[in-house]
């Protein structure tokens, strides 16, 4: 059985302050795809990103995650349970979820690091008849200028490169390999938006697993050096730049 991929946990504060958030229009499909607004499952949630916006068309949450540290600083909701359990086997969790429970299970940056088989195994077994089924993911920021685009594409591909975990690459390549036996239910175009300064960016870039890794590996931060790079091309450091992540939205149906 293959063991939990666990590249967060230690980080789990930074990784809260410093994430995207999701559009509301993500949420909003889901809810309309899925069979009613009872319940929906978070599987790998993280520290609840998504969680709360679904609990804003749900009305219930069950919120999943393996990593203890990331379930302890999620943000608490009233609609949100969370639960340490890993998405391969949600019957570990507090209390469980029964069969044929869930009017949708998602999973938001999450579903690369998963056994698949073993949970659309469990998918199958949770979902409500025609329940929704989504596996959501964003790869690489774009920012307003193509040479800061270059400069991060650098860094992203070439100086962290190696040290990005295997499965990473999943996400750059936008799920397209991943195996998605659904079958498939339309889903608009989406993505997250914000106005970042150059340090939030870094901050935001400093919850990449690759960097943390490279970090390890090197006993130097790569971050540093990337930051002067960066810097005179950013100009004004407090300066706020319009920055996209185009958001991977495979949708399908539970038979």
């Amino acid at each position: 059985m293959p063991s939990f991929k666990d590249h967060f946990s230690g980080h789990a504060g930074d990784y809260r302050a410093f994430r995207p958030s999701y559009p509301d229009g993500l949420a909003a499909a889901l809810a309309d795809a899925a069979p009613s607004t009872g319940l929906a499952w978070d599987a790998g949630c993280g520290n609840g990103q998504f969680s709360t916006a679904l609990a804003a068309r749900f009305a219930a949450v069950h919120a999943t995650d393996a990593s203890a540290d990331q379930i302890a600083r999620a943000e608490a909701h009233d609609r949100v349970r969370y639960a340490v359990a890993p998405a391969e086997d949600i019957g570990l969790s507090d209390g469980g979820l029964p069969d044929g429970c869930c009017d949708l299970i998602v999973a938001a940056q999450a579903a690369h690091w998963f056994d698949l088989p073993r949970f659309y195994a469990e998918v199958r077994r949770v979902a409500k008849p025609a329940a929704a089924v989504a596996l959501v993911c964003y790869a690489l920021q774009r920012l307003d200028d193509p040479a800061l685009d270059a400069a991060v594409e650098r860094f992203h591909n070439g100086t962290l490169g190696p040290h990005w975990p295997a499965d990473r690459w999943k996400v750059v390549n936008g799920y397209r390999d991943l195996d998605f036996p659904f079958p498939a239910l339309p889903v608009p175009p989406l993505a997250m938006e914000a106005l970042w300064s150059l340090p939030r960016l870094l901050g935001y870039m400093s919850t990449w697993s690759g960097v943390k890794a490279a970090a390890r590996a090197t006993g130097r931060n790569p971050l540093e050096e990337f930051a002067e790079e960066i810097a005179p091309l950013w100009g004004d450091p407090e300066t706020e730049r319009r920055i996209r992540w185009p958001l991977t939205v495979l949708l399908g149906q539970v038979g």
